[in-house]
C-alpha cells in the first residue's frame, strides 16, 4: 500500500484540522466517492453463496460485478459498518454482518479505518438504498463498487452466522446463480486466505512521520513513538497522535534502524489479518517487538500486536472457532476486577498459560512450540468473561502490556479508551528514570 499525497484526501491522523496543521494528509476509503465522475456498474439478478460445509443460499448480488471468496465470518455490531469494511483485520475474509439493515446512513468521509475496503466479499439481509444522512455522500453499495468489492444480499443472515459459531469459520465462494458449477469448482479449490502474507498487502512500504516537532498540552516535545504497522487502523493512528511523535512505519522495519535513526522512544504495534505464526512480515515485527522489551523499552500492542508479543513470550497461538467480531464483548480485569465493554476483531487467539487453548477451531490450527525471544515472563491480565480467552498480557517487571481488544473503537465502547494513557504515562515514566 503506497502513500502518496493528495490534496483531495482528508485522513490526517496528526491534527483535526488537515488544512492548516501542514502534517502529512493520507486517502480515507471513502474519498473515493468523490473522486469518480461515474461510479462502476454495479452487479445484479439472482446470486447464490457456497460453503464448504455443504451450504447453499440465494440472494441478490450488488457490489461489484464479481466473483467473492475467502473465509466466512460474522459480525455482529449494529452500526459503523463503514469502519468493518475499511479495517485491514478482515482482509482475504468474507464479511457477514448480522444486523439486517446496513447503509441506513450511508457512508461518510474521514470514518474510514484505512484507505481501501478489505473484505473479499460482503454478505448483509438488506443493504440500504436510499440512505437518510446529511453528511453521507454514498451508499454501501457504490463504496464496494469503487473499491471493485462484490456483495450478496437477501440472504438469511443469522442463519449463516448459527452455522459458523456451530461449525467454525469456513470457506465460502458467491457469484451469479446460472454460474454455480463454476462457483463449486471454484470453492473446491479454495484455500485459506491465512497462507498468505496478509500483513504485507495491508500495510504501508515506506516510514512517515504523522505529527512532527508536535507537543503536549505544556509545550514541551511529545515522546517519540514508531507503531508497526501490521494493518493498522486509522484510529489508532489519531488515539497515538494524541500522545506521542507517530513514525508510521513498515511491519519489517528493523529495531536497529528505529533507534538509530529515529531514536524512538517507545514501540507499539498494531492490528492486522492472517495468522500471527505466518512466517512473513508478522514474523519480523515479532522479532522487533522482542528485541524491544529485551532493550527495556516501553512497547504496548493491540489485537494482532498483542499475539505477536503472546508467541515473542514464548506462548502458542490458535484459530479460534469463530473468533470475536463485533462492540460487545465483555473483557474482565484481573488486576482491578473491572469489567469493560469491548470492540473486537480477532479470528485467533494467545493460549492461557495454564488452560491452554480456549473456544478453539475444529481444524485444531495451533502455532509451533516457540522459545521466549526476549526472557521475560508474562502474565494474564484481561480474559473474556464469555470464554475465559487471553485478551491482554503484561510483561513482568518490564515497561509493556498487550490488549487484545481495540481501546480506539469508533463507533464503540469507550470502556478502555484511558489505555493509550495508561501507555503515556508508562513511557513518561520510563523517560523520567522511575520505571
Amino acid at each position: 500500500m503506497s502513500i502518496p499525497a493528495d490534496s483531495r484526501w482528508t485522513f490526517c491522523p496528526g491534527s483535526p484540522n488537515r488544512i492548516d496543521s501542514g502534517y502529512p494528509v493520507f486517502k480515507d476509503a471513502a474519498d473515493d466517492l468523490k473522486m469518480y465522475d461515474t461510479i462502476p456498474a454495479s452487479a445484479s439478478g439472482k446470486g447464490i453463496l457456497l460453503t464448504a460445509d455443504g451450504g447453499r443460499y440465494e440472494g441478490e448480488l450488488f457490489g461489484a460485478p464479481r466473483i467473492g471468496h475467502g473465509e466466512l465470518v460474522f459480525t455482529t455490531g449494529m452500526m459503523g459498518y463503514q469502519e468493518s469494511l475499511t479495517d485491514p483485520s478482515f482482509a482475504g475474509q468474507v464479511l457477514t454482518f448480522t444486523y439486517p439493515l446496513i447503509g441506513n446512513y450511508g457512508i461518510h468521509r474521514t470514518k474510514s479505518e484505512s484507505s481501501s475496503v478489505w473484505p473479499t466479499g460482503v454478505v448483509v439481509r438488506h443493504a440500504m438504498e436510499n440512505p437518510d444522512h446529511r453528511d453521507s455522500i454514498g451508499t454501501v453499495d457504490e463504496l464496494l463498487r469503487v473499491h471493485d468489492v462484490p456483495g450478496i444480499q437477501g440472504i438469511d443472515t443469522r442463519e449463516i452466522t448459527r452455522n459458523v459459531r456451530e461449525l467454525g469459520t469456513v470457506l465460502c465462494v458467491f457469484g451469479p446463480a446460472e454460474q454455480e458449477e463454476k462457483l463449486k469448482a471454484k470453492l473446491a479449490n479454495l484455500t485459506s486466505p491465512e497462507l498468505d502474507d496478509l500483513v504485507d498487502l495491508v500495510s504501508i512500504s515506506q516510514p512517515v512521520v504523522l505529527n512532527p516537532d508536535s507537543n503536549n498540552e505544556f509545550g514541551e516535545p511529545k515522546p517519540r513513538l514508531a507503531a508497526l504497522d501490521c494493518g493498522i487502523k486509522y484510529n489508532i493512528l489519531r488515539s497515538l497522535c494524541q500522545h506521542f511523535e507517530v513514525i508510521w512505519c513498515p511491519p519489517d522495519m528493523s529495531f536497529d534502524k528505529l533507534i538509530n535513526e529515529f531514536q524512538i522512544d517507545a514501540l507499539f504495534c498494531s492490528n492486522g489479518p492472517g495468522d500471527p505464526a505466518h512466517p512473513g512480515k508478522a514474523s519480523t515485527a515479532k522479532q522487533t517487538l522482542a528485541k524491544a522489551v529485551a532493550s527495556n523499552m516501553p512497547v504496548m500492542g493491540i489485537c494482532l500486536g498483542h499475539q505477536l508479543m503472546g508467541l515473542a513470550s514464548g506462548l502458542q497461538t490458535y484459530k479460534m472457532r469463530y473468533g470475536h467480531r463485533g462492540a460487545n464483548q465483555p473483557v474482565v480485569d484481573l488486576v482491578s476486577g473491572q469489567v469493560w465493554i469491548t470492540s473486537q476483531n480477532h479470528g485467533f487467539a494467545v493460549a492461557d498459560p495454564q488452560s491452554g487453548m480456549l473456544a478453539a477451531h475444529p481444524s485444531g490450527a495451533t502455532s509451533p512450540k516457540v522459545s521466549n525471544l526476549h526472557g521475560q515472563d508474562v502474565k494474564v491480565r484481561y480474559v473474556n468473561a464469555n470464554d475465559r480467552t487471553v485478551e491482554g498480557l503484561d510483561v513482568i517487571d518490564k515497561p509493556c502490556f498487550t490488549v487484545q481488544f481495540h481501546p480506539e473503537a469508533c463507533p464503540g465502547p469507550h470502556d478502555a479508551d484511558n489505555l493509550f494513557l495508561r501507555f503515556k504515562n508508562i513511557v513518561v515514566d520510563h523517560l523520567g528514570g522511575n520505571s
